[in-house]
């Protein structure tokens, strides 16, 4: 049986969609963040050493990072589903896509994140101007610039196909659901790029989403 080391409101909900699409037996383990850090408990160090979520186990086999998960599920349990067939140009593009979800897509995201919590932390008064005018520099200068790049980029690419790798939804449509996610809920992802849009849609239509969200509990970046 595989089991869901499941983290509330984090990049785990992908597992659960994975194992929807493909219909597989699995159960979950329930983890909540810390209400004040928002990081994963300490009972997770119990499943892997870095103690973050998503983790899967199946018997005596431990494999942690969303992508190395959703490659392990598809190459023991897809039967060829959910991946273009190996050796074509769409088998490429979704291994690109797999990737760019947290190679690309999510560090920009998560700096914003950080400047963003930075600004908005209790701090002296006569520090608070200059912690902000720090934090709003490097996000005009840098954070801005590099997901204005991105969404446009990622916005261009679906003009090619329905899905990020063709015509079929594939294991890196559902890896590049959070980063879309997270930039639609913090980033400014808008109806000003309807492609996006229209993909955030579709995966949210899905029943094997739908299931997902209902087993895994509330899923903040989800209206």
């Amino acid at each position: 049986m595989i089991t869901v080391h499941h983290l509330n409101n984090s990049r785990s909900q992908r597992v659960l969609w994975l194992l929807e699409e493909l219909g597989l037996p699995y159960e979950i383990k329930p983890y909540q963040r810390d209400a004040k850090t928002l990081l994963a408990p300490p009972e997770l160090l119990a499943v892997h050493p870095l103690g973050k979520s998503p983790v899967i186990t199946e018997g005596i086999t431990t494999v942690a990072e969303t992508g190395a998960i959703v490659e392990y599920l598809l190459e023991r349990h897809g039967g060829g589903r959910l991946q273009p067939t190996p050796g074509t140009p769409e088998h490429l593009r979704y291994r690109y896509w797999l990737h760019f979800a947290e190679g690309s897509a999510m560090p920009p995201l998560l700096m914003k994140l950080v400047f963003d919590k930075i600004a908005a932390s209790p701090m002296p008064f006569f520090v608070k101007p200059m912690a902000r005018a720090i934090c709003n520099k490097a996000l005009d200068a840098i954070v801005w610039p590099n997901l204005k790049r991105q969404l446009d980029f990622m916005e261009e690419e679906l003009g090619k196909s329905e899905w990020f790798s063709g015509r079929e939804l594939t294991g890196a449509d559902i890896m590049m659901s959070f980063p879309l996610e997270a930039a639609a809920q913090r980033a400014g992802l808008n109806d000003s790029r309807p492609r996006l849009m229209a993909f955030l849609k579709r995966i949210h239509a899905r029943p094997a989403f739908r299931r997902a969200l209902e087993r895994g509990g509330p899923y903040a970046l989800v209206d």
